[in-house]
């Protein structure tokens, strides 16, 4: 408790591991410039020629300006109220493909 060993104020309760409640408005443009940069991937990709099978599924993915603002903030979560959770609560959220909800949410 007391003494050489003692717990700083970060390791007791500071903002260290906490996340917003909501994206802000520099996270959400981030998200969407991100989308736009997979979708020119994909595009530059497709317009080379070569065909494989995650570039099919690539393409049956909606692009950034087609998805919905809920499609491109919020994820289906099945334990939270409402059935959607913001993207940033949700592990590894930068790198994972989170464009399909299931249909209805």
């Amino acid at each position: 408790m007391f003494g050489a060993f003692r717990q700083s104020s970060i390791l007791s309760g500071g903002l260290l591991w906490k996340t917003p409640w909501r994206l802000s408005p520099t996270r959400k443009a981030n998200q969407r410039k991100r989308l736009k940069q997979v979708d020119s991937v994909i595009s530059a990709v497709a317009e080379s020629g070569i065909i494989t099978k995650s570039l099919e599924r690539a393409l049956a993915l909606p692009t950034e300006s087609e998805m919905l603002a809920k499609d491109k903030y919020t994820t289906f979560s099945k334990h939270h109220r409402g059935y959607r959770k913001s993207q940033h609560k949700v592990p590894k959220w930068t790198r994972l493909t989170l464009r399909e909800n299931p249909k209805g949410f």
